[in-house]
């Protein structure tokens, strides 16, 4: 019998928070059950295992994190947009370590499709760069330049792997506009156009 007061989103919710706390891959059901005084059991009447939870988090998180996005590129183009996007993207790893790597598991792509938050997340990116007169398969070439760009920095930053005496957010800004200057002075792509990934 399901516990009264859980529900799948509550759980992926506090998973989330423990991620945070405790590390994303130190998420388990044997915890999250602690954590709401249940016997592990009692979890499998709302989520099938732990990678259903997790997969569960990632949504929430890259809806959480789409939504900063977006409201930071409202209004913008071109370079602005870009920056705005960049530091929304930073801020969230930065501040939500464990739900933003929930962000970067490979989750089906059924589920990708189906979910509002990722498609808007396609949707706000390509349209990002579609300022820069991008068509596929640049497009997609140019997100996944960004998305390389954006998680190794986040993830070298969060460990305290930039040791130089040079400001860390400085550094970030000269990244970001020297990925303008490579937008902006893109190498055209001969092939034939094909339609966005969801997914670079």
């Amino acid at each position: 019998m399901a516990r009264a007061g859980l529900s799948a989103d509550r759980l992926a919710a506090a998973a989330a928070d423990l991620a945070d706390e405790v590390g994303f891959d130190n998420v388990s059901l044997s915890a999250l059950a602690r954590h709401f005084g249940v016997k592990d059991a009692s979890l499998y009447s709302h989520v099938r295992n732990l990678r259903d939870l997790r997969t569960r988090v990632a949504l929430l998180a890259g809806g959480e994190m789409i939504d900063r996005i977006a409201a930071a590129v409202a209004g913008r183009a071109g370079k602005d947009a870009l920056a705005a996007f960049a530091d929304a993207y930073r801020e969230y790893a930065l501040q939500h370590p464990g739900r933003y790597a929930a962000t970067q598991i490979r989750v089906d792509q059924a589920l990708v499709a189906d979910s509002p938050a990722m498609r808007r997340t396609a949707e706000i990116t390509y349209g990002v760069l579609r300022a820069y007169d991008l068509e596929e398969p640049d497009l997609t070439d140019a997100v996944r330049l960004l998305r390389s760009t954006f998680h190794g920095y986040c993830a070298l930053e969060s460990t305290g792997a930039f040791g130089a005496a040079r400001d860390v957010r400085q550094s970030w800004e000269r990244a970001v506009e020297a990925l303008h200057v490579a937008l902006v002075n893109w190498p055209r792509s001969e092939q034939a156009r094909r339609p966005p990934q969801l997914s670079p």
